[in-house]
C-alpha cells in the first residue's frame, strides 16, 4: 500500500474539524500504538523461545532415547519425531513469517503518523540503516529468525535419513529398478502383441 494511501485511511479527520484537542489525542494514540507494536515484538520473541526450547527439548529427548532403545523401535521413534519435529517447525516458520507481516503493517502506519508530528524518529532511524536493504549495514532480525526453524528442519531430515541403513537403501533401490525393468518388459510384451 502506498504512503499516501495510508495517510487517506488513517487520519480520518483533520486538525480543523478535530479541534484543539487534535495534537494531543494524535500523540497518546501514536503513544498507545508505538506500546502496542513493542507488544507484538514481545510476544513474537516469547514465541521463538517457545518453539526454540521445544524443538531443543525434543532433541535431547531422541538423544537420550537412543541410548536406550534397540534400532529397531529407534527408527520409529525418529522417523515419527522427526515428522512431528518438521511439522512444529514449519508452523513456527508460519508464526513468524505472519508477525513479520503485522510488523511490517504497524511501522507503515507508524511513519505515516509521523509524518504528522515534529520528528519522525523511527522512519530516520530506519533510513539510518538503509531500510535493510544493506546486509553489512543492518540485517533485519526477522530475515535471521525465519531461517531457524529450517535449521531443525534440516536437523529431522537428516535423522529420517539415517534411520536406514545405507545397504538397505541400496538393496530397495536395486529392488525397484528390477521392478521397473520387469514391468517394461512385461508392458513390451503386451503391446508387442497388438
Amino acid at each position: 500500500m502506498k504512503p499516501e494511501n495510508i495517510q487517506n485511511i488513517l487520519f480520518v479527520s483533520n486538525i480543523e474539524n478535530y479541534g484543539d484537542k487534535y495534537i494531543e489525542h494524535l500523540l497518546d494514540q501514536y503513544k498507545i500504538y508505538i506500546n502496542a507494536t513493542e507488544k507484538i515484538s514481545d510476544r513474537r520473541q516469547k514465541t521463538n523461545e517457545f518453539f526454540l526450547a521445544l524443538n531443543s527439548a525434543l532433541l535431547a529427548l531422541l538423544g537420550f532415547i537412543t541410548a536406550k532403545t534397540n534400532q529397531v523401535e529407534l527408527n520409529s521413534i525418529l522417523i515419527a519425531s522427526s515428522i512431528s519435529g518438521i511439522t512444529m517447525c514449519y508452523l513456527w516458520y508460519r508464526i513468524i513469517y505472519s508477525y513479520k507481516g503485522l510488523n511490517d503493517a504497524k511501522f507503515r502506519v507508524v511513519h505515516a503518523i509521523e509524518a504528522r508530528l515534529p520528528l519522525a524518529l523511527y522512519d530516520t532511524e530506519w533510513e539510518m540503516l538503509g531500510r535493510g536493504e544493506n546486509k553489512k549495514l543492518y540485517w533485519p532480525f526477522s530475515h535471521i529468525e525465519l531461517r531457524v526453524p529450517f535449521i531443525f528442519i534440516f536437523l529431522y531430515l537428516f535423522m529420517i535419513v539415517m534411520t536406514f541403513n545405507t545397504s538397505d537403501v541400496i538393496s530397495a533401490y536395486n529392488i525397484l529398478i528390477d521392478i521397473s525393468e520387469d514391468v517394461t518388459e512385461k508392458f513390451n510384451n503386451i503391446f508387442c502383441d497388438f
